[in-house]
């Protein structure tokens, strides 16, 4: 059964599409099913993989406002062991719409409990909001993956994120966690760099990925080319990076999953 993973932060411009297709891209060539499910209206996710936004027939927004199943709604991608429900900007509509419809917060957590045997992970690109598409990803996912820059707002946008996560996890979903946080555009020369790595890692020792991601020029140019990184420029900083946060993360999966049979 997969292991749904919300990739968000209330502050925009971070990278969260960027992680979710580049993650993506590599834990598929490491032989893992996964789901990506685009739900911002840019369809930055969407463009990122090759699919031409015009082109979708079915998308998010019909997903969510119940008009068509999830199943419907996924593409293979041209990528190894990764599909995709697309987005576009008909999204956009969605906030309003679900307002007038029955459990407008758990849309998305009813369509995805009919595909979850279908894949290892499911990937949830959230927009950069707190409004009812995010909260739908909060309510339907097992962990939240955090990818921040290492600058000042950004911390303000992860203190707003984590109340964001605790009012969902009291009101919607007891047993959401914190997948982890991930530093991307990573500038190592900068002091205000160091500052920040250390802020967060005290106030989450244990949630702090080792793996960083570069400022690269592969990882900027590869989304033109609807493309992830490892498929655009395998010997790039960028792909490499991805390379060892996939790693990381299966790596810290397996310690999940021993501790849990640890606790039974």
């Amino acid at each position: 059964m997969a292991i749904v993973i919300a990739v968000a932060n209330q502050k925009g411009g971070v990278g969260k599409s960027t992680t979710v297709v580049n993650l993506a891209a590599c834990l598929g060539i490491k032989n893992k099913k996964i789901l990506c499910v685009d739900m911002d209206a840019q369809g930055n996710t969407t463009s990122s993989f090759g699919i031409r936004k015009k082109s979708i027939d079915t998308s998010t927004y019909d997903v969510l406002l119940g008009l068509r199943r999830i199943k419907d709604a996924v593409i293979k991608t041209d990528f190894k062991n990764v599909w995709l429900v697309p987005a576009n900007s008909a999204l956009a509509a969605a906030d309003i719409e679900l307002t007038e419809v029955d459990n407008m917060q758990k849309r998305m957590k009813m369509q995805i409990l009919t595909i979850k045997d279908d894949y290892d992970f499911i990937f949830l690109d959230c927009p950069p909001s707190l409004s009812l598409i995010p909260i739908n990803a909060l309510c339907a996912c097992d962990t939240v993956l955090v990818p921040m820059t290492c600058e000042y707002f950004a911390l303000e946008g992860l203190s707003q994120l984590m109340e964001s996560v605790r009012l969902v996890k009291n009101r919607y979903n007891p047993s959401i966690d914190i997948e982890g946080i991930l530093f991307t555009m990573y500038d190592s020369r900068l002091n205000l760099t160091s500052q920040v790595v250390s802020e967060v890692r005290k106030h989450f020792p244990n949630k702090v990925f080792n793996t960083v991601i570069p400022r690269n020029v592969r990882i900027s140019e590869a989304p033109s080319f609807g493309k992830p990184v490892i498929y655009y420029d395998k010997s790039s900083r960028g792909a490499q990076a991805y390379e060892d946060l996939a790693a990381e993360f299966l790596k810290r999966r397996r310690t999940i999953n021993v501790k849990i049979k640890s606790d039974k």
